[in-house]
C-alpha cells in the first residue's frame, strides 16, 4: 500500500471516533491526579477546565481539584461527586500545600542558618563618641512595611505614604536584580545556578553585611578560601569516613577521555550512606596496562584502609580484569566485580541488535531524526503533543531507546493523526523520501506492535537497571535476584515459546555469566531474606551453597575459624530461623523497600561472625556508576581559560564541587521519588553538557543532509552562540569511554585512541514540567 493509501484509509479510520481524539487533545498530559476527573474546555486554553462529572468550568487544575474537594469559599462545590473522589482531591491538596510550606520553611532556615558578626556594640560606642554616623542606612525586612511616626498625617495619607515605601521597596529589588542578572550574562552563569542553596546563602549574607562589602579576590579563591571550603566539604563527609571503617566500603573506577583527548581516571569510595569522590589522576602520558590500574586502585586501598575496602567495582574491559587477577594474588579478601550497570547496558545494546528488534528500533530513530532534523516538522510534532516531546533523556544509551519507545507508544495516536492531517501533508519536508518513510512507519500496524514487543522485553531489564543505577540504597544483596525475576519476565513475554526467547536469554546468560553470578552477588543473594525466606529451597540449591562457601573463603581468607563458624553454625540458625530470626518483626523482611544490611544487624546477634559478613556484604554497591558522573565537573572546571590550575589545585575544586552534588542528590533522593534515568545526571553521565533556560530549544544533529547549521527558532550559527557565551567548549560534542563500547567488548580497553571518532548528539528542550535542558545523544546514532 502506498504512502496516499495507506493516509486515506488511516484518515477514514481516524474520523470515526473523532471524539475520542478530540478527548485526548483536552487532557493533559500530566501526572496531576485532577486530569482524571477534569478536561480542557479548548486545547489552545490551558487556564480553563471543565469538570467531568458536573460540568463546571473552573480556571485551572488546581481550583478544579478544591471544586472537588468542596474546599475555598468562593469556590463552587461539585454536587456530584463520590466520597473516594472527593477524599483523593482532598488528600492532595493537603500534600500541595505541606509541600509549598515544607519550601517556604526551607527558605527561611537557610537564610536564618546565615549569621553575620555584625558588632553592633562598637559601632553605637562610637556613634555615641562621634556624636553621628556615616554609615548609609540599611534597608531591613521591616522596612517594606514601615514608614518614620509622622502625626501630622491623616489615615489616607498615612496609607498612601505605606504604598509609596512599598512601591520603592519593589523597585530597589528590581535594580539589585539588574546587576545579578548583568553579571550572569556576560560571564555565562548557567540560569539554573540560582536556584541553588549555596547562591541564597551568598545573597542573604552580603545583605546582612550590608554596604562596602569587599569580594575576594583570585588569590583569595584558589588559595585560603580553597583551603576552607575543601576543609568543610571533607568534615561534612565525615559520616561516610565513619561508615567506611564500621561496614567497609567498594572502591569504584572509571577511565575516560575529555574532548582534548587526555586520559582521565575517576577514583571514588561508596558505602550505604554515599558515593565520595576521592579524586582525578591524569593519564595521558601512560598506557592503560593492567599493571597501571592495579598501582592506582592498589594506592586508593591503601590511602583508605585496606581493612575497610571488600569490593572494587570496575567495568568489563580486558585491562581490568587482568587488575582484577594482580589484586587476588596481593589481597586476596577483597573482591573485584563488574558493573552491574555496564554489564545491563550490554544485555539491552545486546538484544537491540537482534534482528526482530534492530529493524523496529531502527525504524524509530528514523522517524525521530526526521522530525527533529527540520524546524517546520518539529512544530508540527509539538503541536499535536501539546509540546510533549518523543526523545527523553537516558542515563545509557538503551535506556535512552527504552524510553524513547515507550514515549512512542504514548503518543501513538497524536502521530497518527498528525501524519494523516493537511499540516503534515502540506510540508515540504513530508513529500521528500524520507518524509514519507516516516509517514509509513507511523501508520504502519505491524510497527507499533513490534514496539510493544520491545518494551515487554526490555522493560524488566530496564527495571533492574533503575535498581543498581539509583544509588538509592545497597542493590548488591537485590541484583542477583531481580535478574532471575527479570528473566522470568522476558520468558512470558515470549508467551514461555523456547524458540522465541531463546536468543535474548543466550544474550542475557553470556553478559552474565561471570559479571553478576559471581560468588559475592550469589551471597548477597542467599543472605537476603527477602528471597531466602520467601524461597527456602535457595537454601539447597548447589550452585548457590556452592558460591556461598566459596565467598565465604575470600571474606574470611586469614581467619578459618570464623569462616568455618560462619558456614557450619550461624548459616543453619539463620536458615532454620532460630533465636532472634524467629521474631514476628523480623518479618519485615517480606518488603522489597526494606534495608537487608539493617535486619541483620537488628536480628543477626545470634550468628556474630555471619553477621559480620552479612552486614559488609549487603550495604555494598553493584554499579560504579556513581564514579562517572564527574565529567563534565571535571571540564568545567579544566578549560582553556583555566588551563594553569595545579593538579592539586583542580583535584580541590572538583572534590568540592562533585562530593557537594553528591549530598545534594542523597538529600533529594531521601525526600521524594528518585528517578535516576530521567535525572539530571542524564546529561553529564552522555557527555554533553548545556545549560539553558525555559526560552532555549537547543537540537542538535548530524545526519548528512538533515544536518542543523543553526539552534533552532533563532537562526544563530552556533560557532557565534558559542563564542558569545564562552561555551564552545560545553557545546563541543565528546564521547565517554563507557558510551562508545560495542557489545561484543571483552576485549575493548579503556579510552580508545581513534582520533577521527565522530559521535552523534541529540540535546532536546524537555517537556515543559522539567525545568532542565538534558541530553540524548545515544538515539540518533
Amino acid at each position: 500500500m502506498s504512502a496516499s493509501e495507506a493516509a486515506a484509509a488511516a484518515g477514514a479510520t481516524a474520523a470515526a471516533p473523532e471524539a475520542a481524539d478530540i478527548a485526548n487533545h483536552l487532557k493533559r498530559k500530566s501526572s496531576d491526579i485532577g486530569w482524571e476527573w477534569g478536561r480542557l474546555c479548548d486545547p489552545n486554553d490551558k487556564n480553563k477546565v471543565k469538570c467531568l462529572l458536573c460540568g463546571h468550568e473552573s480556571a485551572g487544575i488546581n481550583r478544579l481539584k478544591q471544586h472537588l474537594a468542596h474546599r475555598g469559599t468562593s469556590i463552587a462545590k461539585c454536587q456530584k461527586v463520590p466520597d473516594d473522589v472527593k477524599q483523593k482531591c482532598i488528600q492532595n491538596l493537603n500534600e500541595i500545600a505541606n509541600k509549598k510550606k515544607g519550601k517556604q520553611q526551607r527558605d527561611k532556615e537557610l537564610r536564618e542558618n546565615v549569621q553575620l558578626a555584625t558588632g553592633e556594640e562598637e559601632v553605637t560606642e562610637v556613634e555615641s563618641l562621634a556624636g553621628s554616623s556615616s554609615t548609609p542606612h540599611k534597608l531591613g525586612p521591616m522596612d517594606r512595611f514601615t514608614r518614620p511616626i509622622d502625626p501630622k498625617l491623616s489615615s489616607a495619607e498615612a496609607k498612601r505614604q505605606q504604598n509609596i515605601n512599598e512601591a520603592l521597596w519593589k523597585e530597589r529589588t528590581h535594580q539589585v536584580q539588574q546587576y545579578v542578572a548583568k553579571w550572569v550574562y556576560t560571564h555565562a552563569i548557567p540560569f539554573n545556578a540560582c536556584d541553588n542553596d549555596e547562591f541564597k546563602e551568598m545573597v542573604e549574607a552580603i545583605g546582612q553585611f550590608g554596604p562596602g562589602f569587599q569580594p575576594p579576590t583570585q588569590h583569595d579563591y584558589r588559595g585560603r578560601l580553597l583551603d576552607e571550603e575543601y576543609a568543610r566539604t571533607k568534615s561534612l563527609l565525615q559520616d561516610r569516613e565513619d561508615e567506611k571503617v564500621k561496614n567497609g566500603c567498594s572502591i569504584m573506577t572509571d577511565a575516560w577521555t575529555d574532548m582534548k583527548r587526555r586520559s582521565i581516571m575517576n577514583l571514588c569510595t561508596n558505602t550505604s550512606e554515599g558515593t565520595t569522590f576521592i579524586k582525578s589522576v591524569e593519564m595521558s602520558d601512560v598506557s592503560h596496562t593492567s599493571e597501571v590500574i592495579y598501582e592506582l586502585i592498589g594506592k586508593a586501598i591503601e590511602d583508605v584502609g585496606a581493612e575497610n575496602v571488600v569490593q572494587v567495582v570496575t567495568d568489563n574491559a580486558s585491562n581490568n580484569m587482568g587488575a582484577k587477577a594482580l589484586l587476588h594474588l596481593k589481597k586476596p579478601n577483597i573482591f573485584w566485580t563488574s558493573c552491574a550497570t555496564h554489564t545491563i547496558n550490554l544485555m539491552l545494546q545486546g538484544i537491540g541488535n537482534l534482528a526482530k528488534f534492530k529493524t523496529t528500533i531502527d525504524l524509530a530513530k528514523s522517524f525521530t531524526i526526521f522530525v527533529y532534523g527540520h524546524h517546520r516538522t518539529l512544530a508540527c510534532l509539538r503541536s499535536f503533543t501539546l509540546k510533549r516531546e518523543i526523545i527523553r533523556p537516558g542515563v545509557t544509551r538503551f535506556a535512552t531507546t527504552y524510553l524513547t519507545l515507550q514515549s512512542m507508544m504514548e503518543k501513538k495516536d497524536c502521530l497518527r493523526k498528525m501524519v494523516v492531517d493537511s499540516k503534515w501533508y502540506d510540508l515540504p519536508e513530508a513529500k521528500t523520501k524520507k518524509g514519507k518513510d516516516a509517514t509509513d512507519t507511523v501508520l504502519n500496524i505491524q510497527f507499533w506492535r513490534n514496539v510493544a514487543l520491545c518494551l515487554k522485553v526490555f522493560e524488566p531489564l530496564v527495571k533492574v537497571l533503575r535498581l543498581v543505577d539509583g544509588d538509592v540504597k545497597p542493590s548488591m544483596g537485590f541484583v542477583y535476584g531481580e535478574l532471575l525475576k527479570a528473566k522470568k519476565e522476558i520468558k512470558e513475554a515470549f508467551g514461555n515459546v523456547e524458540r522465541n526467547y531463546k536468543e535474548v536469554m543466550a544474550i542475557v546468560d553470556k553478559k552474565m555469566k561471570d559479571r553478576l553470578d559471581s560468588p559475592l552477588h550469589v551471597a548477597a543473594y542467599m543472605l537476603n531474606p527477602y528471597y531466602s525466606y520467601s524461597n527456602p529451597a535457595i537454601f539447597n540449591d548447589s550452585t548457590v551453597v556452592e558460591k556461598f562457601m566459596e565467598c565465604v573463603e575470600t571474606f574470611y581468607c586469614t581467619d578459618d575459624d570464623k569462616g568455618y563458624r560462619a558456614v557450619n553454625v550461624d548459616l543453619e540458625q539463620f536458615q532454620k530461623r532460630l533465636g532472634n530470626f524467629s521474631k514476628k518483626l523480623a518479618r519485615s523482611c517480606e518488603r522489597f523497600e526494606f534495608n537487608p544490611a539493617s535486619w541483620w544487624r537488628l536480628y543477626g546477634g545470634g550468628a556474630p561472625d555471619l553477621q559480620y559478613m552479612a552486614i559488609r556484604i549487603l550495604s555494598l554497591t553493584s554499579s560504579s556508576s556513581g564514579c562517572e558522573r564527574n565529567w563534565s565537573i571535571f571540564e568545567q572546571h579544566h578549560t582553556k581559560r583555566r588551563n594553569r590550575l595545579t593538579t592539586e589545585r583542580l583535584n580541590s575544586l572538583v572534590f568540592i564541587q562533585f562530593n557537594n552534588k553528591l549530598m545534594s542528590k542523597e538529600k533529594i533522593k531521601r525526600k521524594s521519588n528518585y528517578e535516576v534515568l530521567l535525572s539530571s545526571d542524564a546529561c553529564e553521565a552522555q557527555g554533553f553538557f548545556y545549560e539553558g533556560g525555559d526560552d532555549h530549544a537547543l537540537v542538535v544533529f548530524r545526519d548528512e543532509e538533515d544536518e542543523l547549521e543553526q539552534m533552532p527558532e533563532t537562526g544563530i550559527p552556533w560557532s557565534v552562540l558559542g563564542d558569545a557565551m564562552g561555551t564552545n567548549e560545553q557545546l563541543q560534542p565528546r564521547r565517554s569511554a563507557r558510551v562508545a563500547r560495542e557489545v561484543d567488548e571483552e576485549e575493548w580497553e579503556s579510552d580508545p585512541e581513534d582520533p577521527d571518532y565522530q559521535d552523534d548528539d541529540i540535546a532536546y528542550e524537555d517537556d515543559e514540567d522539567e525545568e532542565a535542558i538534558l541530553n540524548c545523544n545515544a538515539f540518533a546514532e
